[in-house]
């Protein structure tokens, strides 16, 4: 008898493919019951790993041992004349076909529903990392006398590379992580290992009175050598045709494949006003740097240059967006100024529909505004990222707004998409960790947070405090808040802290939460949630919006307690999130069966 022949009729092959569709089907309802548990990433691979371990034992044991009438016996112990060998065979043939039925209606089932994405495909923009075709715009230098104009050079960079961004086949690393080499002196090939670059591209600009002179130079790292370089000696006036011939020799020393003269995005003129685009640029400039003085004098800039050219719609858009993130970074009236970013971003709509950071600005002030048409919302990110599929400015807020609505696995590819187009930019690096917060997994949640810290966002130290809290780090938390806190308000925090296991003290925190924390009621639902007075905690979630960042917090582990009350349910249908859910894809927290919806 044959190898073969003795393989098949002790059922080897048939208990193999058993065990891996079985295998499959334990790892689909796993994958499904750990999202809902906020499960670290780790348990599924471990699981995974264990199952595909466990195939050549089961091969193994049907092959050494047998099934009979008496027990599990070895093989070499069972008379052949005795053998039920086939009796089992046809067993197992019904346990394959009746585990491959289920695993058709799973698989039915996770293509017409389930967590289900939204229609945006932008995996084959953004998804390489490296090759050829891909190219750093460094800051220019600013060789003028006057160390002012240092708002020009950083815009001609930032032009240029508004532009190369466009160019089809060409990943451009974004402008935060390139400006963030700023002022360093790192070598060329680090800044390309570091940004995952073939291509670097670096120059200087030097401007006098309506005069400048722009030095370019392409750089090929692997070889360390001069692609090509230019220098233009032009009148102001002729900025705009400097920045499309460098634009053209760049994509030409590349070698694109369909050639510079067809692929090309030709820079337009945003305005025939070059004071206005001067003021445009100063604005850009110091918006990029962020701070409250910053962000206020960019305003003023942007408002100049409306008034200038009425029809300056990147302007509008610029204005909108400095509107939007001035209350982040100043104790201003955030209604009146994100109305204003509001009414900003709808002109700068109305007189280009192709910018995408205005849409994206529109679908930040409706998500934190409290729209309860949801997938309304969701579609302004979607345009943004659509127009800009490179640029990680629209991944980073629709990470915020699929966070906000509990769409956690959507979150996670969403924000690791924006890692990887910008993986140096302070903001992106924070929502990382909040993402990684409400997962449950703290270890990256803390790395991203340290970075985010480390380049320079203004909130990323209060995180850190949270998320040391809610790990139970609270020695940590204490020297944290000495840092952070006025010295009046340490004691509130020491008290906060021993309430953590002390419930004697619950109620005077909570008494105490509710005067300090009076602007924030979110805050203050979530300490009563955390202590278990959910009755409470409703009573303001009934009556507050759901989507601002500081929502975060109910799809975090401990707030289990809070969804699976049946009035969580009702409050997240009262603000649109089911219909939401319905049409874009659900929450993996949660789950519909048929009219009854439940939420762990």
């Amino acid at each position: 008898m044959s190898f073969f022949t003795e393989l098949r009729r002790r059922n080897v092959f048939r208990v193999a493919i058993a065990y891996a569709v079985v295998a499959w089907l334990v790892a689909q309802v796993a994958e499904l019951a750990l999202d809902s548990f906020g499960s670290p990433d780790w348990v599924m691979k471990t699981l995974l790993l264990f199952l595909a371990l466990g195939l050549p034992f089961a091969t193994i044991f049907a092959w050494a041992f047998e099934l009979t009438p008496d027990g599990i016996k070895r093989e070499k112990d069972v008379d052949r004349s005795q053998s039920i060998t086939n009796e089992t065979g046809q067993k197992l043939n019904t346990v394959i076909i009746g585990a491959l039925v289920i695993a058709l209606i799973i698989a039915v089932g996770m293509h017409l529903g389930g967590n289900s994405p939204d229609p945006v495909d932008t995996t084959g923009e953004v998804l390489a990392t490296s090759g050829s075709q891909s190219i750093a715009v460094l800051p220019f230098v600013n060789m003028s006398d006057d160390p002012d104009n240092e708002f020009f050079s950083d815009g001609i960079s930032e032009e240029l590379l508004n532009v190369l961004v466009k160019v089809e086949g060409l990943r451009v690393a974004s402008r935060t992580s390139s400006f963030s080499f700023k002022g360093k002196d790192t070598p060329i090939p680090e800044i390309a290992d570091a940004l995952k670059v073939e291509h670097v591209l670096e120059g200087s600009v030097r401007k006098a009175g309506d005069t400048i002179r722009i030095t370019a130079q392409l750089i090929d790292v692997r070889t360390d050598s001069h692609l090509w370089s230019e220098t233009y000696d032009r009148k102001f006036e002729d900025i705009f045709v400097i920045q499309d011939e460098i634009s053209a020799h760049i994509v030409d020393a590349l070698k694109v494949a369909l050639g510079a003269e067809d692929i090309v995005e030709t820079v337009s003129s945003p305005t025939d006003n070059l004071a206005a685009y001067e003021d445009y640029l100063k604005g850009r400039y110091l918006w990029q740097r962020r701070g409250e003085h910053n962000i206020r004098t960019a305003i003023e800039l942007f408002t100049k240059a409306t008034e200038a050219d009425p029809g300056f719609a990147r302007a509008w858009s610029s204005l909108a967006a400095a509107h939007l993130t001035l209350p982040t970074y100043a104790i201003v009236d955030f209604k009146y100024h994100y109305q204003l970013a509001l009414d900003y971003a709808t002109r700068a709509l109305q007189l280009d529909p192709g910018i995408a950071e205005a849409h994206a600005v529109v679908g930040d002030i409706e998500r934190i505004s409290g729209a309860t048409d949801l997938s309304q919302v969701a579609q302004h990110y979607i345009r943004a990222i659509e127009l800009e599929p490179k640029v990680s400015t629209g991944y980073l807020w629709y990470t915020e707004f699929l966070l906000a609505t509990g769409r956690t696995k959507a979150a996670l590819d969403t924000i690791n998409i924006a890692l990887q187009l910008d993986p140096f930019h302070p903001g992106t690096m924070s929502v990382a960790g909040a993402v990684h917060t409400v997962l449950g997994d703290y270890g990256k949640a803390e790395e991203y947070t340290k970075s985010a810290i480390d380049l320079g966002h203004p909130t990323a130290a209060y995180d850190m405090l949270e998320l040391s809290i809610t790990r139970g780090d609270f020695a940590t938390a204490k020297v944290l808040a000495n840092d952070l806190f006025q010295e009046e308000d340490i004691a509130d925090f020491d008290l906060y802290i021993a309430a953590q296991t002390d419930a004697s003290l619950r109620d005077e925190v909570i008494e105490r939460m509710k005067d300090v924390r009076q602007d924030n009621p979110l805050f203050v639902a979530r300490d009563l949630a955390h202590f278990g007075r959910l009755d409470e905690a409703f009573e303001i979630l009934q009556r507050v919006r759901l989507l601002g960042n500081n929502s975060f917090f109910l799809w975090e582990p401990d707030m289990r307690p809070l969804r699976q009350d049946p009035r969580f349910v009702e409050v997240l249908r009262k603000k649109g999130f089911i219909d939401y859910w319905d049409k874009a894809g659900w929450s993996p927290l949660c789950s519909r069966n048929s009219e009854t919806i439940t939420c762990n």
